[in-house]
């Protein structure tokens, strides 16, 4: 679109103070329906907006509208007017703003998930992570933090036995023996039947659905806990990478002279019967990128240390983490819980469901 130029003739200073005192235009320069001034071509130096055009848009909403949804939609309407009215945003820069949104959605498919990876660089779903799973507790032991879920975790992962590894035809590579206890973050009782969802890219900084050469369902797998609450399995030791910057994202980041670096680390959903699902991710301390993470999801609790292994052929690392869970229960007295979750939580145990319809519903991206 060619850019628009609007020519600006001032009016005098003494107008334009008035103007500012009354907190409106007068009525001889208030504009009419055809976009023009009453008796006057000229635009004043400080702009004064319709002040009730942005109620008028959130007072459309219907009455049959759900309480939830109108408290969002009307708030997220006065930020973004308001948003525009702060920064005198012109129709150029709305249309790129409005084009850069569809390329992104041009981008996404199965495989990628664009528009999650700009909510990643602009530090939203780190944000809304923090909101969803805030726990607040003065115990001793608080649950295990969360981090964003990322936009390559797949609902299909295959079930795998315990002590089994997710690796497959990489041959270089760290590998590492992972295990440790799931367990209830009050009591310390280990939990039977949590599922451990696993992920992580492999050695060239690739999802297994990024990268043609691995196999289908490489370097993830998921695995249940016996009445131990112990969980076990080889892996690798994790890589940083580059988030993928090809996109609009990559350009975001370019323009804000930011570096699109993730540091090494390993994806987990833990999820079990009366349960709140965990999201999170824990990161190798060695990594460089632990400060400048480009989605903001390193928490300290998550950083974690990989130790030489000693005597197992099948591993040169090995690290010990144990998974801390609240009941709904619990979750209930202090954040976001929803039924939702609680239903999607039982349909697991019960075996009802497609795995799609449970784990999209227990991440909360699915009502």
């Amino acid at each position: 679109m060619p850019e628009i130029q609007v020519p600006l003739t001032l009016v005098p200073e003494e107008s334009s103070t008035q103007a500012n005192m009354s907190g409106a235009a007068s009525h001889e320069t208030r504009s009419q329906p055809n976009g023009n001034p009453k008796g006057s071509d000229t635009i004043r130096r400080t702009r004064h907006f319709d002040p009730n055009f942005t109620q008028h848009v959130i007072d459309t909403i219907g009455p049959k509208t759900l309480p939830r949804m109108r408290k969002v939609m009307a708030s997220l309407i006065q930020h973004i007017h308001d948003f525009a009215r702060e920064n005198e945003v012109t129709v150029d820069e709305w249309m790129a703003g409005v084009e850069f949104i569809n390329e992104a959605g041009r981008m996404s498919k199965d495989i990628r998930n664009e528009g999650q990876i700009v909510c990643g660089v602009i530090g939203l779903e780190s944000l809304v992570d923090e909101i969803t799973y805030k726990l607040v507790s003065e115990a001793d032991s608080a649950p295990t933090a969360t981090a964003i879920l990322g936009p390559f975790w797949r609902a299909d992962a295959p079930r795998r036995d315990m002590g089994a590894t997710i690796v497959h035809n990489i041959p270089d590579g760290e590998h590492t023996f992972v295990q440790g206890i799931v367990k209830d973050y009050l009591t310390g009782e280990p939990i039977e039947g949590a599922e451990l969802d696993v992920w992580h890219a492999a050695p060239n900084g690739l999802y297994e659905q990024q990268d043609e050469n691995q196999v289908e369902h490489n370097l993830r797998g998921r695995f249940t806990t016996g009445k131990d609450g112990r969980y076990s399995f080889y892996c690798l030791r994790p890589t940083s990478y580059p988030i993928p910057d090809d996109g609009p994202a990559g350009k975001l980041l370019r323009l804000l002279d930011r570096y699109p670096a993730r540091p090494a680390h390993i994806h987990f959903i833990v999820s079990a019967p009366k349960y709140k699902p965990i999201v999170t991710q824990i990161f190798d301390r060695r990594d460089k990128h632990l400060a400048n993470d480009s989605v903001f999801a390193v928490k300290d609790s998550l950083i974690v240390d990989f130790l030489p292994r000693e005597g197992d052929p099948k591993a040169q690392f090995e690290l010990a983490y144990d998974f801390r869970l609240a009941t709904f229960e619990e979750t209930k007295k202090f954040s976001l819980v929803g039924p939702i979750e609680e239903k999607a939580s039982q349909s697991t145990a019960d075996g009802n469901g497609s795995r799609n319809e449970q784990a999209l519903n227990m991440i909360g991206a699915k009502e």
